[in-house]
């Protein structure tokens, strides 16, 4: 009698799975033709028409003198800052709230849980007026500095630290005579490190994809991330003032490349995820 289910199971599972990996494909064929193959409206799922990705990726990289590499190494750069230095404040705030009392606690974690249920785009303008009576705009610290916090991260930390690190642990690394340094760094944070991985993970995404904050915060366009600046070659390619189809071309393995670091990162620090579950134990 469960078989059905479970062949239901397995169908809507495999359906889903086309659900989203059918885009991505189309990404991969439409990168490998030109452009005369990709408006051809034929194979639009299939390779047709030559392989062309060589030369598309030689264009991309070559474009208005390489511009694209350049907002390829800012993205690197906000996601790599943003994503470690917003993995840093939310391990150390939710190690905070979830093993130390103190006076106030309840109602800053509550603050921390209403302000997760604000859009990020509606905090966009109140921050670049922040930044711009700072004198921040247009600038890289515009961008950084608004991704070094994370409500959810730090909610997220708070609820893993307090399901992860058992108090009678921290309480005997203390009458060992370990400082709270100590104890957060060789103690704790080996037992976090599932829930810092993940933390780690969702910050560099999100600010590698941010779109709506570098673009309000940034005006010259040598600072822009990937989003910002394949959205302009967007616009070029519609007002056929950047090359009309070629452009195109370009765009689309644009965003082939500006999704292979990512796919990385998870393939690298998946195992991290494994590793750490059960780490240290009480008798």
């Amino acid at each position: 009698m469960t078989r059905p289910r479970h062949l239901w199971a397995k169908l809507l599972l495999l359906a889903m799975v086309c659900y989203f990996l059918v885009p991505v494909w189309w990404l991969v064929v439409a990168s490998t033709k030109n452009a005369e193959g990709l408006f051809s409206g034929k194979g639009a799922l299939w390779f047709a028409g030559g392989f062309h990705l060589v030369d598309n990726l030689r264009d991309l990289f070559t474009f208005n003198n390489g511009e694209y590499l350049r907002w390829l190494g800012n993205s690197a750069l906000y996601a790599f800052a943003g994503g470690i230095g917003c993995t840093v404040v939310s391990v150390l705030a939710g190690y905070g709230f979830a093993k130390f009392r103190f006076r106030g606690r309840n109602l800053v974690f509550a603050a921390v849980l209403g302000s997760v249920m604000v859009p990020l785009t509606a905090l966009v303008i109140p921050t670049f007026v922040l930044m711009s009576n700072v004198g921040l705009t247009d600038t890289i610290w515009a961008v950084i500095l608004p991704s070094l916090l994370s409500p959810f991260a730090v909610y997220l930390m708070r609820v893993y630290a307090s399901a992860s690190v058992p108090d009678e642990l921290l309480d005997a690394a203390r009458i060992d005579g370990a400082g709270e340094l100590r104890t957060f760094w060789q103690v704790a944070l080996p037992l976090m490190r599932p829930g810092v991985v993940t933390v780690l993970l969702l910050s560099v995404v999100s600010t590698w994809n941010n779109f709506f904050l570098p673009l309000t915060m940034l005006s010259s366009s040598k600072l822009y991330p990937l989003t910002v600046g394949i959205g302009l070659w967007e616009q070029l390619a519609s007002s056929n003032n950047g090359g009309g189809q070629s452009l195109w071309n370009l765009i689309i393995v644009g965003s082939l490349v500006s999704i292979v670091p990512l796919i990385v990162a998870f393939l690298t620090l998946q195992k991290y995820w494994q590793g750490g579950l059960a780490v240290g134990s009480l008798k």
